[in-house]
């Protein structure tokens, strides 16, 4: 008897899984990956537990200015390369103010590319391939560092795309000075400032999520179509250009910062009005034993491992979208401000192997309608009914080993202003991704993930469909 194509391919599949497993079980524990680990001669397990996310000691590097939080000379193997004299120090402001660089150029590279299995698309929406056996993604540079005590660097810049240059580009790219508090005599760390092109202070992170696919609510953007002038085309997954201050006194459970932007994501400034974003965090450390409760992190019989706890979050977003600054979109009519806004809380609980978090958020656009007369002329605009949207998801990660992570997310976006422009079928779209990661070594890694995606509808006609889909990844990083 013949078997079906789909038989054949689910056997394929288990082989090729149960090969990749033998693989990983007979995986030595790695060692090193880019420019953090050849500085102090680590695995990058140490700030890892699945790259690119931090685990608890990463978290402590990064707010620390990347460098270790507590005695960081005494781990450094590569010494960085002093720029002056300590009299050069002493007798500043009369000379230059001596500073260092690292000892070797501090520069990684990360290359990811997937696997792509499509469901089958209705003709009306042209052809589309079932399945890409392999989508090259990115490959980016990485720069990070320290320029002393107080000053650190972050520079990442994708030079390829989707196997091109299309879409390529600077990520993040910023100097940040710590502990500028310590000159008003504050608790270390309370006041720090950091400028240039990066990532809002996002509760979890888009630019270096360990997702195949980005959050939803993050990609939302406000577009009123036939329902007004609405046309806003900030998200918050975007890089934006400002300066931001902020802080994390003392062991760093609170944090707080305040970041002014220009609001139009990784592009040019395209109005005169700055955008403000807010976001305060507290952790609650909930490990039983106060000793290792007061330490960066807690140690567990196979390594570094994260401590209990629950943290909780609020941020707010507050812009205004300008149109018509030139007059030539609604001719005879002048400028058009509409304020914006993006609100929300987020939480993240962890527990030994688990780790379970999430965030909801709602965004409100002011929105206008042309007035015309009946030759066509603009006469005026009047208020619209505002575009609003609310949505989040929630992540849960368990470690079935320290190599072998399962995953299941859940996005929802509720826009009834997307459904009535055709995006979806209902006012709520979601979308249920469960997945599993395998770190090959720690700075090479398997993944896959399943998308059952929300109905979409088909053009011209009363049926809608699932665009749902298998993404499995290659990601390594040196």
């Amino acid at each position: 008897m013949k078997r079906s194509a789909s038989s054949l391919w689910v056997s394929t599949a288990l082989i090729v899984v149960g090969i990749l497993v033998w693989m990983l079980a007979s995986t030595p524990r790695a060692s090193a990956i880019p420019a953090f680990s050849r500085k102090y001669g680590t695995s990058c397990s140490t700030c890892h537990s699945n790259y690119p996310e931090l685990n608890d000691f990463g978290e402590a590097f990064k707010m620390n200015g990347f460098k270790f939080p507590k005695d960081d000379e005494m781990f450094v193997k590569e010494p960085p390369v002093l720029l002056g004299a300590k009299a050069q120090k002493e007798a500043f402001p009369k000379a230059l103010y001596p500073g260092e660089i690292p000892g070797s150029i501090p520069v990684a590279f990360r290359y990811s590319g997937n696997f792509n299995y499509n469901s089958q698309q209705p003709v009306t929406l042209g052809f589309l391939p079932r399945t890409d056996l392999f989508v090259p993604n990115t490959f980016t540079i990485i720069g990070a560092g320290s320029f002393g005590p107080n000053l650190s660097f972050w520079v990442d810049n994708d030079i390829s795309s989707g196997g091109a240059d299309a879409l390529a580009g600077l990520g993040d790219g910023y100097l940040r000075y710590n502990d500028l508090g310590h000159y008003l005599h504050l608790p270390k760390d309370s006041l720090n400032i950091r400028m240039g092109q990066f990532e809002l202070d996002l509760p979890f992170t888009q630019a270096r999520s360990i997702d195949l696919t980005t959050y939803d609510i993050y990609n939302q953007a406000s577009i009123a179509g036939l329902a007004g002038t609405t046309n806003n085309p900030f998200v918050f997954g975007i890089p934006q250009r400002g300066i931001e201050i902020g802080g994390y006194p003392n062991d760093g459970n609170f944090s707080w910062s305040v970041a002014f932007v220009n609001g139009s994501n990784n592009g040019p400034a395209m109005r005169n009005s700055k955008d403000v974003y807010v976001r305060v965090s507290q952790r609650f450390n909930l490990e039983r034993d106060p000793s290792v409760r007061k330490e960066v992190q807690a140690a567990g019989p196979t390594g570094p491992r994260d401590h209990t706890s629950i943290r909780l979050g609020a941020f707010y977003y507050y812009g205004q979208n300008s149109l018509n600054m030139d007059g030539t979109l609604y001719t005879g009519l002048g400028t058009l401000n509409e304020p914006f806004y993006r609100a929300g809380g987020d939480f993240r609980f962890k527990y030994r192997a688990f780790d379970l978090y999430g965030l909801g958020m709602y965004g409100h656009d002011v929105n206008n309608m042309v007035v015309t007369n009946g030759e066509g002329t603009n006469l005026f605009f009047t208020s619209a009914r505002p575009v609003t949207f609310a949505g989040g998801f929630t992540q849960a990660e368990y470690w079935v080993y320290p190599w072998m992570i399962a995953l299941m997310r859940y996005d929802f976006v509720n826009s009834p202003t997307d459904m009535s422009n055709g995006v979806s079928r209902f006012d709520t779209r979601n979308r249920f991704s469960p997945g599993v990661q395998f770190l090959v070594r720690a700075n090479i890694k398997l993944a896959f993930e399943y998308e059952r995606r929300w109905q979409r509808p088909i053009p011209d006609s009363a049926s809608f469909f699932r665009p749902n889909g298998i993404v499995s990844g290659l990601d390594f990083v040196f």
